[in-house]
């Protein structure tokens, strides 16, 4: 179950402490307006922020040591019209899942594995924030670092974990390290595997195809919400449709669903905070580039060739009637657009 702490003040100057539960918020106290200034103040000065600023955000972070605590918290502040909110996020050094620990399909785990085997290609990952790209980035990663024998670097926004053996860069806007720059410096240091946390911006889209067309494997995500959405956005991203069409290997939109609690079975517990869920699953499609298909892509627009979205439907579909997720849950995490089209 993971926990994003949210508080933010009201118009009486209480505040509403929410906890981020399997991706939805659930409030579950409310401090008083004395309680609440105090327990900003102290987090701001743990975060080595400016205590006395609350009309501006604010981004620090709360160093293990401070807290007695194997973990580091990072904090974000932000003014609102009522009020301040605070985020937490805590950074836990937990070793990240393998592969086959994740839950995915059978096939969408082989096409993974199959990828991660190629010397050369670009992986790219889709779907909504929160819908455990990242997870699935490291979980690769761990993978490749027990094959071996390359050098890989990643670029990312923040470095959730530090994984030995890699090389590690955190993106850093208010300095000018943004993903291009940090990518394009970084091939200087001769990587196989290159690792970019998001493609935000042309720059970075056209760096991430160039890089697997010459030799090197690439991972990344990109904001498009289907396989499909992914070849739409990059094809006005890269004017080189060829080099688009040539670089990439595979696609990968993914979802997660919250899984019923089993000590309850949906009816509201205390292990699952009366929410009815306990952890999450995951959905995915996927789209594995074949030279048929490439041919297929040179034809404009994506058209047939790359799905809309309909197996993604049908593995949510499936946990519905497993009972291991609910069709509420179906809806909220897939949509009804896509539902409707699949039927």
């Amino acid at each position: 179950m993971s926990i994003l702490p949210h508080l933010q003040t009201a118009t009486d100057r209480s505040a509403q402490v929410s906890f981020r539960l399997d991706g939805l918020l659930a409030p579950v106290l409310t401090l008083p307006a004395g309680l609440a200034e105090r327990v900003f103040g102290r987090i701001k000065y743990l975060a080595r922020l400016q205590t006395w600023q609350d009309s501006l955000p604010q981004d620090g972070r709360i160093e293990h040591m401070e807290l007695g605590s194997k973990n580091d918290v990072r904090v974000a502040t932000y003014p609102t019209v009522t009020g301040e909110k605070i985020v937490l996020r805590l950074f836990t050094q937990t070793t990240p899942p393998a592969l086959a620990e994740l839950g995915l399909p059978a096939e969408v785990l082989t096409e993974l594995e199959h990828f991660l085997r190629q010397p050369a290609g670009l992986l790219l990952l889709t779907g909504p924030a929160g819908s455990g790209k990242t997870t699935t980035i490291y979980a690769c990663l761990r993978a490749l670092l027990a094959q071996g024998g390359r050098h890989i670097i990643t670029v990312e926004d923040p470095v959730e974990q530090i994984l030995p053996g890699i090389m590690q860069t955190e993106v850093n806007e208010a300095r000018g390290l943004g993903y291009a720059t940090a990518a394009r410096h970084l091939l200087r240091q001769d990587p196989q595997v290159l690792v970019l946390g998001e493609i935000r911006d042309e720059e970075t889209a056209a760096l991430a195809v160039r890089t697997a067309l010459t030799g090197h494997q690439v991972i990344a995500t990109l904001h498009a919400g289907s396989c499909r959405g992914v070849f739409e956005r990059l094809f006005v991203m890269v004017p080189d449709r060829s080099a688009v069409i040539a670089g990439v290997s595979l696609v990968l939109n993914q979802r997660l669903l919250r899984r019923v609690c089993a000590a309850c079975a949906g009816a509201g517990c205390e292990p699952c905070l009366r929410t009815g869920y306990r952890g999450r699953l995951p959905v995915a499609e996927f789209f594995h580039l074949t030279d048929p298909l490439r041919t297929a892509l040179r034809e404009p627009g994506p058209g047939a060739v790359v799905p809309s979205g309909k197996d993604l439907s049908t593995s949510a579909l499936a946990l519905v009637a497993e009972k291991r997720t609910t069709e509420a849950e179906f809806h909220r995490a897939i949509g009804t657009s896509l539902v409707s089209s699949h039927r």
